[in-house]
């Protein structure tokens, strides 16, 4: 898999009250990417070569 999107530091920072295991960085990595690929699919269809956050 290529480099990683999310920052695991930031994800921990982010979950309060859990710990982390280390498979989840690697499923959130792969929904963050699905995210961004449907986002960008979006505005292409809509003829847009900006992503914007009604992509999402």
């Amino acid at each position: 898999m290529a480099d990683m999107i999310i920052s695991k530091s930031k994800t921990k920072e982010a979950v309060k009250n859990c710990n982390v295991s280390g498979e989840f960085y690697a499923a959130l990595d792969a929904k963050v990417r699905e995210l961004i690929a449907a986002a960008e699919k979006r505005a292409l269809d809509n003829g847009r070569k900006t992503v914007r956050p009604h992509d999402l």
